[in-house]
């Protein structure tokens, strides 16, 4: 049985992966049966038409694979899975080939149909709308997944608080943050995560940090999570950081903040005047409240940022995120330009 299903799967990875190509391909409709998915991919077709056009991009090919992350519910005539679907999109721009990947999680739901299955519900996890904030004030004992599932708790890592370069001690001295070693960080961690570190269902904001902090922005240790930016690691029963390192929001005040030394930033106007290693933070609803963090790890053939994240693990993306099932005509951005001297 488990064959037969997969065949529609695999036949609905097909239509995706043909739709960021050439978007408009309409086909697919033996397979999948959800109206509302469809009347979405025409909307958002029209939207990436104009997007690639007005980015004056060629797209060339896209390659999409497919992983079943669990089986939700199985009986002889429906199966519930929830899926990863890791895309690849090469394109053409100013003469340079560039590839852009993401992996998002969608779960959907199979019914038979004769001697075949069809696709009659798709959702889509957003998690780039959600916010760490809520979570991290509850505390909760309990680790859901971005589908309301109890998680297995992960190992403790080590304190990963290092002394030598908090600001203050001996001998402290303004370092020069390496752009390059927080670029390369990112292209290294972007698709699993460090296992040295917490790895939080909405971990935009605590990898754009560790990237940072690759690069060589010095820890701000207060003690207290709502001041500062920190890892402290393993502390009695849980991990200990401070808001400002996991949080979008929290992370954007402690950037736009004024302090003489450690961590600093200029906000700037427009995404062109960022340099390797910047940070890009998105308010989707315009309404003052940040929820996702990018961080750049290498520019387009115009000179435009394209970003890494995670939560949504994505690697050399373009910088707007017209593209994402978080945008809406309303989002509003945040640039920042780390200063050079820490």
């Amino acid at each position: 049985m488990e064959q037969e299903w997969k065949k529609s799967l695999y036949a609905y990875v097909d239509l995706l992966n043909k739709g960021r190509v050439a978007p408009g391909y309409a086909q697919g409709r033996d397979t999948v049966k959800d109206a509302r998915f469809h009347k979405m991919q025409v909307e958002r077709s029209q939207r990436i038409a104009k997007w690639y056009e007005r980015r004056s991009i060629t797209p060339l090919r896209g390659e999409t694979g497919v992983r079943t992350l669990r089986t939700v519910r199985q009986n002889p005539g429906e199966i519930v899975a929830d899926v990863a679907l890791h895309s690849a999109l090469y394109y053409e721009k100013g003469g340079i080939t560039h590839r852009e990947d993401k992996i998002e999680s969608e779960r959907l739901t199979f019914v038979r149909a004769g001697k075949g299955w069809e696709i009659v519900n798709i959702e889509r996890s957003v998690p780039e709308r959600s916010s760490l904030r809520r979570a991290a004030e509850a505390e909760p004992a309990l680790r859901l997944s971005k589908w309301g599932e109890v998680l297995q708790a992960p190992q403790p890592s080590q304190p990963l608080l290092n002394r030598n370069i908090l600001r203050g001690t001996a001998g402290a001295r303004e370092v020069r943050y390496r752009r390059e070693e927080a670029a390369a960080y990112a292209d290294r961690w972007w698709k699993d995560g460090n296992p040295e570190f917490e790895i939080f269902e909405v971990d935009c904001t605590n990898y754009v940090s560790q990237c940072l902090f690759a690069g060589g922005a010095p820890i701000n240790y207060t003690g207290k999570r709502e001041t500062g930016w920190w890892y402290k690691g393993y502390n009695g029963a849980q991990e200990w950081w401070s808001f400002s390192w996991a949080v979008s929001d929290s992370l954007e005040r402690f950037l736009g903040g004024q302090r003489a030394s450690g961590l600093r930033a200029e906000a700037v106007e427009r995404p062109d005047q960022l340099s390797l290693g910047d940070v890009i933070q998105y308010d989707w609803d315009g309404n003052g409240h940040y929820q996702h963090s990018t961080i750049v790890t290498a520019f387009d053939a115009e000179g435009m940022p394209l970003v890494n994240a995670r939560t949504v693990s994505s690697r050399h993306r373009y910088w707007d995120y017209r593209d994402s099932y978080a945008w809406t005509d309303r989002t509003a951005y945040r640039f920042f330009h780390i200063n050079d001297y820490l």
